[in-house]
């Protein structure tokens, strides 16, 4: 297994990133993270094809927190495995165990979205003492049913692309125009093909039949959030093509979402921490706060 470390200089440019870089060792992999502030524990995960970049217009918001944003294996400032065969479900779900294990993290408000919440979701269930609150965004947790013919073509694209252009999906998945900056801090993790295996990976990872094995520990999340009777807060997008109006699942599937504000994040799409990231922090602060509104 060939493993290639990030090119550092590649993310010398990006200015709207302070904050200090912090790794993790996972088996013979650095896994990147970020670690800002004090107080009660966020624990937020992106998904594909981002890193905690995704995550940066929180931290100011959220500053009474300890807020922590890992880049997965295979992304950000992460080591990077070559070849997308290389990645697993259970590669990821151990390295964020063993990142809240060595960090002895408890009393965690979860962030998810994306791949962050199908690893994020199932990480919970795993360990729900460690968790006190879920805050799910733009997620699904699939079981290996059919897939849609649009899920169908974008595996296919992720697989047989030459060289997948990190910033053509970030386009395509945004609802607003982002700017060429924005566009390259994202792209900064991919310099070439080499870096790609991680995002090639997590389309062709979601379970395409029920005798995957992910399918075990995605199904375990569904159980057990179910059964959550801790706080949850469920803030989809309105205009994610992606997974827009799957936040009726998680209001079914959730107690306890019911008790919250039914709060849809207007003109966003996919990637609604890029395009709205002050106001879901402001609304995360709020439900930390017990200050949301309560639904009855």
């Amino acid at each position: 297994m060939q493993i290639v470390q990030p090119d550092f200089s590649r993310f010398e440019s990006i200015e709207d990133f302070p904050y200090k870089e912090n790794f993790i060792r996972f088996d013979n992999l650095q896994m990147h993270y970020i670690d800002e502030g004090q107080g009660e524990t966020i624990l937020a995960l992106h998904g594909e094809p981002t890193w905690s970049y995704l995550y940066r217009k929180f931290i100011p918001i959220l500053k009474n927190y300890r807020f922590i944003a890992p880049d997965l294996i295979g992304f950000g400032k992460s080591d990077k495995i070559v070849g997308y065969k290389n990645y697993s479900f259970d590669l990821h779900f151990k390295s964020l165990e063993n990142l809240i294990q060595k960090l002895d993290l408890n009393d965690i408000t979860l962030v998810v979205q994306d791949w962050g919440g199908i690893l994020g979701l199932s990480l919970l269930a795993e360990y729900p003492e460690k968790f006190k609150r879920v805050v799910i965004l733009n997620t699904f947790l699939p079981v290996g049913k059919k897939m849609s013919f649009f899920f169908k073509i974008w595996r296919a694209y992720a697989k047989y692309h030459p060289s997948l252009s990190i910033p053509s999906i970030l386009k395509h998945g945004s609802y607003q125009k982002l700017s060429q900056k924005v566009l390259q801090a994202y792209n900064a993790p991919f310099p070439n093909k080499k870096h790609k295996g991680g995002a090639v990976a997590f389309p062709l990872l979601v379970p395409a039949n029920v005798n995957d094995p992910a399918v075990k520990p995605i199904q375990k999340a569904r159980d057990v959030l179910s059964k959550w009777q801790k706080p949850a807060l469920v803030l989809f997008s309105d205009k994610d093509k992606i997974l827009g109006g799957l936040e009726k699942f998680f209001y079914r599937l959730i107690p306890s979402s019911a008790e919250q504000q039914k709060i849809i994040i207007k003109n966003a799409g996919h990637f609604l921490q890029e395009e709205k990231g002050e106001e879901i922090a402001q609304y995360i602060d709020q439900f930390m706060k017990d200050e949301l509104k309560i639904i009855t």
